[in-house]
């Protein structure tokens, strides 16, 4: 395989192609339509579909074939899916990926019963690529969803609680986005044959790139453009949500930028007209620049757990580490 970035994406476009057909097929011709249309409207995105990805490259990585592993790559889309669909319920979301929510475009039940649908058929199409190493596998994809269930709680639980530090958070990503992205390459490492010591190595790839990769998600919702994120800016503030730049920015913040902040808590979020002067309250404190810093840190913690894997093998998830960081949405 050549090492241009070139030839890398277009790989990672014709293997996203295969895991969106896959993901069709499953839900083709199943029935009540009702409840499958619904499925279907929500796995027919814009979604970069990382998740997959990790699978196969890190099945790749240990020597292993992406044939092997088709299967399990579209299961964790649709685990992550199931996530999303909750997640934009208990969160009201409108919106994501440029597309009205689904429980905004259906009902808060039918969205309910998509995500559910999701998870169950994501172990259906999980046990399919399952062999000898059935049980390593489902454990690996099984803690994945209790971790993610415990993130999303402790996300939850930041809203009401006035004092949250840095370590509590990374605490909660770690749970919520990064404990996914570890299961995916330690459940790819194991379809492609991986030593004990490539797994772990390889979950530990996943885990840093995933904490690396909501940090940047908590910095592109105040420096994005809205039209390429597909989510409105500041969202994050206006939900009031407790993300690493907010933190770190009460954490700096003295007089009257601290009173700011602190209002945030106090009214539960901002109105939209009021994110320029909370962006230039974070640039101010140079907690964006903060933010920057956090996620290169992780990035290279991440690229550090591929010394052991061969170095062709594990030069395309360099190049997704590396990718990850340029990212606009």
């Amino acid at each position: 395989m050549s090492d241009s970035s070139g030839s890398y994406s277009s790989l990672y476009r014709k293997e996203k192609k295969k895991i969106d057909r896959i993901l069709q097929k499953a839900f083709f011709k199943r029935e009540p339509v009702s409840l499958y249309k619904p499925v279907t409207y929500i796995l027919d995105s814009e979604g970069k579909r990382l998740r997959p990805l990790l699978v196969l490259l890190s099945c790749m990585a240990v020597g292993g074939k992406f044939h092997s592993a088709y299967n399990a790559a579209a299961a964790v889309e649709m685990l992550h899916n199931f996530t999303l669909v909750h997640d934009d319920i208990m969160d009201n979301a409108t919106k994501r990926r440029n597309k009205v929510t689904l429980h905004i475009k259906y009902d808060y039940n039918t969205a309910l019963l998509v995500g559910d649908s999701l998870l169950a058929v994501a172990y259906e199409y999980l046990l399919k690529d399952c062999d000898g190493n059935a049980k390593f596998i489902l454990s690996s994809f099984t803690k994945g969803l209790v971790e993610v269930c415990e993130g999303q709680k402790m996300d939850m639980e930041f809203e009401t609680k006035k004092n949250v530090n840095i370590s509590e958070y990374l605490l909660m990503i770690k749970k919520k986005t990064a404990a996914m992205a570890e299961m995916c390459c330690k459940i790819g490492a194991a379809l492609g044959g991986g030593s004990k010591q490539q797994k772990n190595a390889l979950g530990n790839f996943g885990l840093n790139l995933g904490i690396a990769f909501q940090i940047q998600d908590d910095l592109l919702d105040i420096t994005a453009e809205e039209t390429e994120f597909g989510k409105k800016i500041g969202g994050d503030l206006m939900e009031g949500k407790k993300t690493f730049l907010f933190i770190r920015a009460l954490e700096e913040s003295r007089g009257s930028d601290r009173e700011m902040l602190l209002k945030v808590i106090k009214n539960k979020g901002i109105r939209s007209n009021q994110v320029k002067k909370y962006k230039a309250i974070y640039k101010k404190l140079g907690v964006i620049q903060d933010a920057k810093d956090e996620i290169k840190y992780y990035t290279k913690k991440a690229l550090n757990s591929l010394k052991m894997i061969d170095e062709e093998p594990g030069k395309m998830l360099h190049w997704l580490a590396e990718s990850l960081l340029k990212r606009t949405r």
